[in-house]
């Protein structure tokens, strides 16, 4: 079965700009063009509204790291090249 694909937003503010629905995991996506991104209160917010199994922070650099529980800073370049990070 295929991933299921939304945006989520609300009237309040928190956003998500990618929301994937696959296997049984709820992951979530934000995309940054910053160096070095920070976690936001939206997305924290998005990570407990959502129950999202895990965060990706994409960004333009090159190294994996972890943010937090169930956060972690993703190259760009291995959600391209379809390793995920996560």
């Amino acid at each position: 079965m295929g991933a299921e694909a939304y945006y989520w937003s609300v009237h309040s503010g928190p956003e998500l700009d990618l929301l994937l629905l696959h296997d049984g995991r709820r992951l979530g996506f934000e995309i940054k063009l910053a160096d070095a991104p920070k976690v936001t209160a939206s997305m924290h917010t998005a990570l407990t509204d959502l129950h999202l199994d895990h965060l990706s922070i994409v960004y333009p650099e090159t190294k994996t790291l972890p943010l937090g529980e169930r956060i972690t800073l993703l190259p760009l370049e291995a959600l391209a090249g379809g390793t995920g990070g996560i």
